[in-house]
Parts: structure tokens; C-alpha cells; sequence
């Protein structure tokens, strides 16, 4: 059976609405995952609505068998659904949206690489500091202790890093050690001044809240089959085991709604369509479909979609740009072993101004193209084609970057109304542009790659600089935060500026997005939120 097939029986599952629900939590990645946990364990009751499906645990070895197979890409190893997940593009640059989106139980958590860092002190001030973009209504020291929670509920593993905004305690395990070929960069990094400090990831160095240690299957991303690598159904099972109803395979298509409030989340299911009422709501569906679906849910009294008094909701959407070099070793690399990275540097990040933007630099863990993909697309055989692996394999070496976009208007989440999905709604259409601060950035960093690379003795035979740049699929910015309600989406709680019983718990909600992975942030911001939502409802 596979893994599709393997996803429950719709026959036994019971969809229909929870009566006196107290908060429907729209959503079930990891910013929807820990507002359900924290207010299902706070008393409260929860109901928790996502599109996609609840997949079996026990299928993740079959997922990883998917992983290694070359004809499989991303989403076939989480069962993507090109007509449920339709989407278009109208942008200077094309945007594969659907390369990296999971719907279901865990959201993108189920296949991320699991690197959590805090943003840097400036990031959260970047006009004020930088001169460019726009400063967050609130600060570093703000969401300091959140992110110290968050880091408990994730269980991160991580070491000293010189460059860090200041914590309060060592994270809750120690460093995964460096990898054979960080040692190789780490050569060149003295000879060149440049420090490297080890990675913060979300997955155990050590058994950690009832998880193993990380047992190095090597297929972090797409699928961790041991369950040491964070993913969001962790804090989804402590939420139904405090009594929250968790729905799956069920599409949010509009937010029902008076004046002043969202009065029910309808949805659409295998079996039927719902009305799920509730005191509050929490829409932690992303960067894209958190817009979608208040633009979806326009009225007499809302034409332009809810939550959008200022006009700004599906506008400023950012992702972080990846700037990459790589090449070959006359020496064994080892690279490969590891499925994550163990080593970066943050060196530079607080360099950035108004005309080069934060960037960090990534030690990668990459042995180049798979032997089988390799074989299999070869046109040698026998010992030829065993000795042409024997010289390219094991010796590649690459490093990466993560590069900040300054949020524009010109980038946006909308609806494409000549478009519409498996259910009759209109698709999101991605309006992507670049700006030009983030190529000059992206120079910077393969400059300083083509150093550490140059300083190994490295063949350089690769290289992603700002013509043919790519998304890191982190999608942020398309309700932002900020204290005029005329130029943002949400206040410094989350909560819309436009609805008294609505909060967004997403990276939709970053003013900017800095360059660092955004889910320790996204986690930091939903603990704060269900803060928010809890006293709310208790009328405090």
C-alpha cells in the first residue's frame, strides 16, 4: 500500500464541527501547532482546520525510499496535489511555489531542514539601523524570552556563536560536532579570518522530549523517518491529548463574518461542507494562504477581503535568495554523510546597510549528484561507468548563503480570478520581483565564497550569483505587523488591526525578514500570540 493510500479511512473519520469552540486554529504547521498546544493545555477549546491530510508515521520509511529515488521530487514524497495546490505567476521572475509547500498535519516542518536561528538585533530595526525598509513595532528583547521558550518546545541542539544577539541560557542540547568537511573549510577560514560557529538545529543531538537522537539517515529534507528532526505533529498530539479536535482534509474556502468579527470558518471536506463557529481565531495557514483566505472572504462590508482596511494585505511578500560556489577537491570531502549543515558563519550579517544587505555564509555537507542519479543519466556502463564515479564522487564541495529581500509593493500574494482550484476558489497568484540591494548582496557573498574556495585549492565549477538566483521557499511579509493600522495588517500582539477576534500566527506577519530561517521566529511569535488569544478569551 502506498504511502498515499496509507492516509487513514475516510469512512471513520468525523469532520463535522466541535460545538462551543472556543478558538478554531486555521492551520496545523508549526505557528498553528503551538497555538493549539498552548491553549488546549490552557483550558480552552480548540478545533484545529487543515487542508491537507493526517499521514501515518509509519509510512515514513516508504517516504524516505521515495526521497533516494530520483524520479521522485519534493512534493510526490508528501503527496502534492497539483490541482488542490493550483497557483500562477505574474512577476518579473517566475516563482515554483508548489517546490517546497506541504498540506497536511506538521505543514512544512514534515520536510524543512531544521536550522532555527534567532534574527539579529538590527533586524528587527532595520530602518532605524540600516536606513532601508521598516523597523518592527516591537524589539530583539521583546521576543527574547519567547525565543528561549521556543527553543525548549522545539528542543534545539547548538553551540556558541560569536556573532549572536544575546541569549539568556545554552540551548537545550549541545552541538552537533563538525563534520569532516567543515575541517577542510575550517583550514582556509584561519588562513582568511573568517570564524565559523556551529549550526542551531531542531533535532536532537540527544534523546529530548521522548524523541531519539538523531540516528543519521542522511534524508533530513525531504523526510526524517526516526522523528529526531522537529516536526510540527509533535506539539499537534500534545494538543489533542489536552482535549483539543484536530480536522484534516479540510479546506478553509471563507471566514464568515459581522462587523467586527469572524463568526465561523466554512470549510469543505471528503464528506460534505461546515460551518466551524467560534469565539476566536487564529488563520496560521502561511505567508500565502493566510492571504488568500482573507481576500477570498471580501464582502458587502469588506470588498477588498477581510483584515484589509490598509489595503496591505497580500502585498510585501519576501523570501530569503540563496548565493552559492562550489567546486571540486583533489582529497575526499566526506561531504554527504550528513544531512544537514553543522557549521556556518554569521561573520558579516551586521555589516549590512541601506546598499548590501545581512547575509550568512553555509558550510555544505554536499557530495554532488548521487551515484544512481549519476549512473542513470550516463550514457557509460560497466567499468567505465565505475570509474568515472570513482573520480567524481566524494570530492565535490560547495558552500551557500542566505541573503535578505527588502519587502516591496511590487511583490504580492493575490487571486487569480481567471483561475480556480479543486474547489471553485480562485488560485493565489505570486507576483515575485528581486530588488537590487538583494543582488548586490548576493555578489558580496560569492565573493567572499570564491575566497574560502580559492584558499582550498577548490576547482570552482558552480556558481548561483543574482542572474540566476532562487528562493529559499520561506514566505513572509503578506500581512505585516506594525502599529498604524493604515500601513499593516496586525499589531505587535498579532491580532488584526480590522477584527477583534482574529490573530495571525504566520511568518506572514515579519515586517522584514532578515536572513536568517524564519521558524524559531514564527515559533517565538505563535507563543506570544496564543499569550494574546488566552487572555482575550478570558477577557483580561
Amino acid at each position: 500500500m502506498s504511502p498515499a493510500e496509507n492516509v487513514g479511512s475516510e469512512a471513520s473519520t468525523d469532520r463535522t464541527p466541535v460545538t462551543d469552540c472556543d478558538v478554531c486554529v486555521i492551520g496545523a504547521g508549526p505557528a498553528g501547532a503551538l497555538v493549539a498546544s498552548r491553549l488546549a493545555e490552557a483550558g480552552h477549546e480548540v478545533v484545529v482546520l487543515d487542508a491537507g491530510p493526517r499521514f501515518d508515521p509509519s509510512d515514513r520509511l516508504a517516504r524516505q525510499e521515495r526521497a533516494i529515488r530520483p524520479f521522485y521530487d519534493r512534493p510526490a514524497v508528501w503527496d502534492g496535489d497539483p490541482e488542490r495546490d493550483a497557483h500562477s505567476n505574474d512577476g518579473e521572475r517566475f516563482y515554483p511555489l508548489n517546490h517546497a509547500r506541504v498540506k497536511g498535519i506538521g505543514g512544512s516542518t514534515l520536510h524543512w531542514q531544521g536550522m532555527v536561528m534567532r534574527l539579529h538585533e538590527a533586524d528587527f530595526n532595520s530602518q532605524s539601523e540600516r536606513g532601508i525598509g521598516v523597523d518592527w513595532p516591537i524589539n530583539y528583547e521583546d521576543l527574547r524570552p519567547y525565543y528561549a521558550a521556543a527553543e525548549r518546545e522545539l528542543g534545539v541542539a547548538g553551540g556558541d556563536n560569536p556573532f549572536a544577539p544575546p541569549r539568556e541560557t545554552p540551548r537545550p542540547m549541545p552541538e552537533f560536532q563538525p563534520s569532516y568537511s567543515d575541517s577542510l573549510f575550517a583550514e582556509a577560514c584561519d588562513e582568511l579570518g573568517i570564524a565559523m560557529h556551529s549550526v542551531p538545529n531542531a533535532r536532537n543531538s540527544e534523546s529530548y522530549d521522548g524523541r531519539s537522537g538523531c540516528v543519521g539517515y542522511g534524508t533530513c529534507q525531504p523526510v526524517c523517518p526516526s522523528g529526531a528532526k522537529y516536526d510540527a505533529t509533535v506539539h499537534i498530539e500534545r494538543a489533542e491529548e489536552a482535549g483539543a479536535t484536530v480536522i484534516d482534509r479540510a479546506v478553509v474556502g471563507r471566514l464568515a463574518h459581522d462587523a467586527e468579527s469572524i463568526t465561523a470558518a466554512e470549510y469543505a471536506t471528503p464528506d460534505g461542507e461546515y460551518r466551524q463557529e467560534a469565539e476566536g481565531f487564529v488563520i496560521a495557514a502561511g505567508g500565502v494562504e493566510t492571504p488568500r483566505l482573507l481576500l477570498l472572504s471580501e464582502s458587502e462590508q469588506y470588498p477588498d477581503g477581510l483584515a484589509n482596511s490598509s489595503g496591505t494585505v497580500g502585498k510585501f511578500f519576501m523570501d530569503h535568495l540563496f548565493a552559492g560556489t562550489g567546486g571540486l577537491l583533489d582529497e575526499p570531502t566526506r561531504q554527504g554523510h550528513i544531512g544537514f549543515l553543522t557549521s556556518e558563519s554569521h561573520q558579516f550579517y551586521d555589516e549590512a546597510d541601506a546598499e548590501v544587505g545581512p547575509f550568512k555564509l553555509e558550510f555544505f555537507n554536499y557530495a554532488g549528484p548521487s551515484p544512481v542519479e549519476s549512473a542513470l543519466t550516463g550514457d557509460d556502463w560497466g567499468d567505465d561507468l565505475l570509474e568515472r564515479l570513482r573520480g567524481e564522487y566524494g570530492t565535490h564541495i560547495g558552500m551557500g548563503a542566505l541573503v535578505e529581500s527588502i519587502p516591496g509593493e511590487d511583490s504580492s500574494i493575490g487571486l487569480d480570478r481567471d483561475e480556480t482550484d479543486a474547489h471553485g476558489n480562485p488560485v493565489p497568484e505570486v507576483h515575485w520581483t528581486v530588488d537590487d540591494r538583494a543582488l548586490r548582496t548576493i555578489e558580496r557573498a560569492n565573493e567572499i565564497q570564491e575566497r574560502i574556495l580559492n584558499e582550498l585549492g577548490a576547482e570552482i565549477t558552480w556558481q548561483v550569483g543574482p542572474e540566476d538566483t532562487g528562493p529559499a521557499y520561506h514566505h513572509m511579509g503578506t500581512t505585516r505587523m506594525g502599529e498604524d493600522p493604515t500601513e499593516s495588517v496586525v499589531d505587535a500582539d498579532c491580532r488584526t488591526h480590522d477584527l477583534d477576534n482574529c490573530w495571525i500566527a504566520s511568518s506572514s506577519v515579519f515586517p522584514t525578514g532578515g536572513a536568517m530561517n524564519p521558524t524559531l521566529t514564527i515559533a517565538a511569535l505563535a507563543l506570544r500570540c496564543a499569550e494574546s488569544v488566552d487572555a482575550a478569551l478570558r477577557g483580561e
